[in-house]
């Protein structure tokens, strides 16, 4: 039993690991912003936005992955949540960027940036 304690501690430790590494690059490119990545358009955003998206669906599926446990769970239920998130979080991201693009091309004259 202690055996098991010590393997779910060391668990719990390498998560929080790779979850304050990616936060932290998160963080720091946030902070940076480098042109390269903030300047240009890459698929209706910059590529430094995509970074963040990459790495915060990253992040999300760690989560899962690791606190739900579901990597002791079937192929088919693990594809089936986590392709279902997929989808929808890509649909909204497609709907954000469609109806943000409007919204700046519209409200342009409008609005001082």
């Amino acid at each position: 039993m202690a055996h098991a304690h010590e393997s779910n501690t060391k668990r719990i430790w390498i998560v929080l690991v790779i979850l304050s590494l990616l936060t932290t690059v998160e963080v720091i490119l946030g902070i940076i912003k480098p042109d390269a990545l903030h300047l240009t358009r890459f698929l209706g955003t910059s590529p430094l936005n995509w970074i963040f998206i990459i790495l915060t669906l990253v992040k999300a599926y760690y989560i899962a992955w690791a606190f739900m446990h579901l990597e002791g769970e079937k192929k088919w239920l693990r594809r089936s949540i986590v392709w279902t998130a997929v989808f929808l979080i890509c649909y909204l991201m497609t709907l954000l960027l469609i109806e943000g693009g409007y919204l700046h091309s519209t409200l342009a004259p409008l609005v001082k940036w």
